[in-house]
């Protein structure tokens, strides 16, 4: 019996399951019951946290292990309580369970996947290709041609059998009538079976991009060591660490940790965080709350009863509880937990499954279905006006005689009828948001090797347009590779990586171990080791490295480098009481530990250690460690370290070195510590309420009462190339702003080193920025270019300030609390290494590698869509407007009202454009040039003038120049010659397909063919519809109606497609202004023929209050000329 087939009861989850081939406690169904809702009672009648990894052979402290066996079954019946079973305590040997299988032992630690299942939802059911094909085929145009086709395939077999038809030599012409009706057939068939396998291919590049974007790490314990595992990879019974800003990915139990809480409001619409203790504590305090007689019920009723989710509810709103549910967010805290659920069983996993997303469709895609919409009316209404006309036409020629022939008139209105649905076929323009999807799919696998992977697909066009970069400065703008060089412990030791010789007063960082005292040493070190999340791991290579915050690896990489004991061994070496993690509001962290007092040994010390940003902690410092030697000579034990108090001349001190770090653009980290006789402390606050164990920040350092270790200066480089690339965003006509948490001098030192920060400009702290005005802030804004010692909710304020002012504005962000910016930027880069998982959640694209450089090639990409998508407007409309009016003048013309383009020939002509075009003109490569033009404005036409030039002057070309063949008898042939209509039509496929390079620049440039060989897709598909067209013009005699033409029809042809580019360079060389007659409104001058977006300056044009635009200037003199009307705000330049 297969699990599948397995049936267990469902109602009651405290009966053990039957299913042989399970050999765990547990069905996956009975844990979901232990979650939604949440089951306290039946928590503890499993035996509780214990009970339940009893049941899931997992252990809480070392994890899951590789060599885990399922060597004997265990039931429910193992887990109860002695009180719940009668007293008795029930053992595994007098259980009533049936014998173990063999399959037992050989389940491995994989196979608990074949019970409880894999963290991965099922994937949507994808439209297969037939499906497609016939989706397609509902198209109303495409249905109403294959009647009229299906209709003249009749009439034309009829008439090849029962009328035949001779020659002027009395022989039987071939039966070839029906071949029109099957080439129309065939070639709606090829049409939808092109679009068809795009639609496909399009679906499946984005399931894949899909799967890419939601697979992240987790921080698990697996073979007793702490590991980085895929998301994917999570099994039930595995331990995961938690820490602020993550998203919980699956369901489970709290084993231990510190000041918990999470925001269920994702998960169950909880506004309210809800705290999270350990399962004792939680079920000690529903008890205590107890008020109903009815709630002491059993399990199984207490579960089954009407009100149980309601009261359950409202009781977990007010109280902690051991649950955590998949889908929340973690506010603040650290924790260990026991996963109970995974993919389609977790709480996260039935909603996903239940709120399956639609494909999203972006602005552009948006705009151009609109535009689609109104080419496909005037197409219409084209095909309309034709139909009437040659219907008139041909039934006024009925005054010289009815044809006998009943199925001349059929043929004869079919004929015209094909013509005209055909000409509405090839007005629709389909391949418009095909170019659009080709080119985002096409865009955001490419950006994708270029460490930018896109969450929302809007971000890939939106980034073309960004006016003003928000960037951050650790791991973004710099390596985010940090190494302790400098530091002051006490006021006076200092020390210094590869110190100068005259520099006496310095030690050598190499040296300090054997320079500090002992206890310093061992206080130093506890402090480093544990007041940290950050941790040892082996990568794929072998080798050994610290992972987590990048400050905190520098720290551990500094204590081993003191000759400290193993991290590992610090941190389990005493309990830990509390733990508050790094909050990016306070800039601070800290860690209580519990130690035995030195003398007295019935009496413990509760020593805090804090660490976090150098001002913050050095002026909540009253006392600092003291160095002389004679104090540490006699010393009571190994951690006793000697303080004095912190004077004015030692903040004076301070002070200077902490500006000393922040010149040479280091990240200065204060260390203290402080130390307690009881724990919660006397004279704080205290926890919030009975319920609530932990011991708030502010309590912790109390009347600034911590004793000050010292200060370090933490180096992290400048990344290569960060200053190339923040010089081509200015380029770009993008103004780059540095938004860091770090002090005044160190920001604008680093600012200044790569770009950011020049003459003229401003630096300011966020708490000043903060409280201006709207019009201090208007008026500060357009040279504020590094916001130092900034809050996220600085970063808020500036964002959505920028965009009341009309900027578009991208905004980079790693932290919880960056989420709200990072939601209300247009496009937000979280950071896919440093980055929590709510800012990644709240984010439009994740910078894989936290580079800066990442986001220019983002501005690259983003115009290079844009561009894909206006090359193939430009060449779509161009044919649209030839092949309307050239196929309803010929026919019209003509005195059969045949056109001289037969629906065969127009359904070729048709998928040139529809997709052969889309495909190679959206596929374009991204080129350094994007990055020589500013952004274009949120009102920029889609179309623009330059490209409605080229549009009308190739229409007019090509128009004229069939015109010409066709009716002046340049060529000789007869009027209704096969010869001259192939000319022709060999005429108009050849300028379409020289017209598509010169597409290729939608702007004034000359050089349509850089960078053509990067373009593969552009080559091959130019080649193919050349060796298609000579295919057709030589072997497609009776299905497109041409015949073979000598070597002059062939020269004549594609030489008059040549001219198609030297055309194009005439069209360019047209001013435009002499075309500003015909638009008198200022403002739709304005949107046509406005500024040039080529910015040669350094820096790009900035907004003013009122909106008032001021270009941007290195001379002082200019700028003191344009910005003094400015009010005089405090700031730093």
């Amino acid at each position: 019996m297969s699990p599948k087939d397995t049936k267990i009861n469902i109602k009651d989850p405290t009966l053990p399951h039957s299913n042989p081939e399970n050999p765990f406690a547990f069905e996956p169904e009975q844990l979901s019951m232990l979650m939604d809702p949440k089951n306290l009672l039946l928590l503890h009648t499993w035996g509780g946290l214990e009970g339940v990894a009893r049941g899931l052979y997992a252990n809480t402290i070392t994890g899951l292990s590789d060599e885990d066996r399922a060597e004997t079954p265990i039931t429910l019946a193992d887990l109860y309580t002695p009180i719940e079973k009668g007293g008795q305590s029930v053992s595994a040997s007098s259980k009533d369970a049936s014998e173990p299988s063999n399959d037992y032992k050989k389940l491995s630690f994989a196979g608990r996947s074949s019970i409880f299942g894999t963290n991965v939802l099922p994937s949507v059911e994808s439209k297969s290709l037939l499906h497609l094909m016939w989706m397609a085929m509902k198209d109303k145009t495409l249905i109403l041609l294959a009647v009229a086709a299906v209709i003249s395939l009749g009439v034309g077999i009829y008439d090849d059998v029962d009328v035949p038809t001779y020659d002027a030599n009395g022989n039987k012409e071939p039966s070839v009538k029906w071949v029109e009706g099957v080439a129309i057939i065939v070639a709606i068939l090829i049409v939808v079976m092109v679009g068809s396998i795009n639609d496909y291919q399009k679906e499946k590049q984005f399931r894949k991009l899909n799967a890419k974007k939601e697979d992240r790490v987790v921080k698990a314990i697996r073979n007793k060591t702490i590991q980085l595992i895929s998301v994917y990879a999570i099994k039930v019974g595995d331990v995961l660490h938690l820490e602020p800003g993550d998203i919980v990915a699956v369901d489970g139990l709290f084993i231990d940790g510190h000041n918990l809480r999470c925001d269920e409001s994702s998960a169950t619409g909880e506004s309210d965080a809800v705290r999270k203790q350990n399962w004792q504590t939680c079920y000690t305090l529903s008890q205590q709350t107890k008020t109903s007689p009815a709630e002491s019920e059993t399990p199984s009723s207490s579960y089954n009863a009407t009100s149980s989710k309601e009261k359950q509810t409202q009781e977990h709103q007010s109280m902690p509880d051991p649950f955590i549910i998949s889908g929340s967010k973690v506010i603040e805290g650290v924790c260990t937990y026991l996963v109970t659920g995974v993919g389609v069983h977790s709480y996260h996993g039935r909603t996903m499954m239940a709120l399956r997303t639609k494909v999203e469709t972006t602005p552009l895609q948006e705009k151009l279905n609109h535009l689609a919409e109104m080419i496909s009316k005037l197409g219409s209404a084209a095909g309309l006006l034709m139909l009437v006309v040659l219907l008139l036409r041909y039934f006024i020629q009925w005054r010289y005689g009815i044809p006998h022939i009943p199925t001349e008139i059929v043929r004869s209105i079919m004929d015209i009828l094909i013509v005209v649905v055909t000409i509405v076929v090839v007005a629709v323009p389909e391949g418009l948001p095909l170019a659009v999807v080709l080119a985002l799919a096409y865009a955001t696998q490419r950006m994708l090797k270029d460490n930018n992977l896109v969450r929302v697909l809007a971000a890939c066009e939106t980034m073309g347009n960004a006016t003003t970069i928000c960037s951050d400065k650790t791991g973004t703008l710099t390596q985010n590779q940090m190494t302790v060089v400098a530091g002051t412990f006490g006021s006076s030791f200092r020390f210094l990586k590869d110190v100068p010789p005259a520099r006496k007063d310095l030690y050598d960082i190499s040296r300090v171990a054997e320079k500090l005292p002992k206890q310093i040493l061992n206080l130093l070190n506890q402090g480093i080791a544990a007041n940290s999340s950050a941790f040892e791991t082996t990568d794929e290579t072998g080798t050994k490295a610290f992972v987590g915050s990048k400050t905190e690896t520098a720290l551990l990489s500094f204590g081993r480098q003191l000759g400290s004991e193993d991290y590992k061994t610090l941190r389990t070496q005493w309990p830990i009481e509390q733990v508050i993690p790094f909050s990016s509001s306070r800039k601070a962290m800290a860690t209580v530990l519990r130690m035995p007092h030195p003398t007295e040994s019935d009496r413990f010390i509760y020593r805090a250690h804090i660490k976090g940003a150098s001002e913050i902690i050095v002026s909540q410092s009253s006392t600092i460690m003291t160095l002389q030697e004679s104090q540490y000579t006699i010393a009571q034990h190994a951690y006793a370290v000697k303080t004095r108090k912190l004077n004015s001349e030692d903040r004076n001190r301070l002070d200077h070195i902490i500006q000393s770090y922040a010149s040479r653009s280091l990240r200065t980290i204060g260390i203290a510590y402080r130390d307690f006789d009881q724990w919660p402390p006397l004279g704080g606050e205290g926890p919030s309420d009975v319920m609530e164990k932990d011991v708030s920040y502010e309590d912790l350092v109390g009347n600034n009462q911590l004793s000050l270790i010292g200060i370090v200066g933490i180096q992290d480089p400048l990344r290569p190339g960060v200053t190339e690339a923040v010089k081509a965003c200015q380029q770009a006509g993008v103004f780059v702003r540095m938004v860091t948490g770090d002090n005044v001098l160190t920001a604008k030192s680093i600012a200044k080193e790569c770009g950011i920060y020049t003459q003229g400009g401003v630096v300011m702290e966020g708490p000043t920025f903060r409280n201006l005005s709207n019009s201090e802030m208007n008026a500060i804004l357009p040279r504020l270019q590094v916001l130092a010692r900034s809050s996220p909710e600085d970063k808020q304020i500036l964002v959505g300030r920028l965009k009341e002012l009309g900027e578009t504005v991208a905004v980079t962000g790693d932290g919880t609390n960056d989420g709200p910016a990072l939601k209300l930027a247009d496009v937000g880069f979280s950071m896919g290494i440093a980055g929590t998982e709510v800012a990644k959640e709240a984010s439009s694209i994740i910078l894989m590698d936290d580079n800066f450089s990442s986001i220019v090639k983002a501005i690259m990409w983003g115009r290079c869509v844009n561009d894909a998508v206006k090359k193939f407007l430009e060449f779509q409309l161009t044919v649209n407007i030839t092949a309307v009016i050239l196929t309803f003048v010929s026919a019209v013309a003509s005195s059969s009202q045949k056109s001289v383009l037969t629906a065969v020939q127009l359904l070729w002509v048709n998928l040139i454009m529809d997709t052969f075009a889309a495909l190679a003109l959206a596929t374009d490569p991204p080129t350094e040039e994007l990055l020589k033009r500013g952004p274009e404005s949120r009102s920029s036409p889609l179309i623009t003038f330059k490209m409605w030039k080229m549009i009308i002057g190739q229409a007019i070309f090509q128009i004229t120049i069939t015109l010409a063949l066709l009716y002046s008898n340049i060529l000789s042939y007869p009027s209704q010659s096969i010869e001259l209509q192939t000319v022709v039509f060999n005429t108009f496929v050849f300028c379409q397909i020289f017209n598509e390079i010169n597409c290729r620049s939608i702007d004034s440039s000359f050089n349509i063919f850089h960078n053509i060989w990067a373009n593969k897709f552009f080559l091959f598909i130019f080649t193919l519809c050349i060796v298609c067209q000579v295919i057709i013009v030589n072997f497609g005699s009776a299905a497109f109606q041409v015949t073979r033409i000598g070597g002059v029809g062939w020269a004549i042809s594609i030489i008059i497609g040549l001219l198609s580019l030297p055309i194009g360079v005439v069209i360019r060389l047209i001013p435009d202004s002499i075309f500003m007659v015909f638009f008198r409104h200022p403002t739709t001058r304005r949107r046509y023929f406005g500024e040039e977006n080529h910015c040669d300056l350094p820096l790009p044009s900035v907004y003013l209050a009122d909106n008032e635009r001021v270009a941007w200037t290195q001379s002082p003199n200019v700028a003191q000329r344009s910005f003094s009307s400015l009010k005089n705000t405090s700031f730093v330049g």
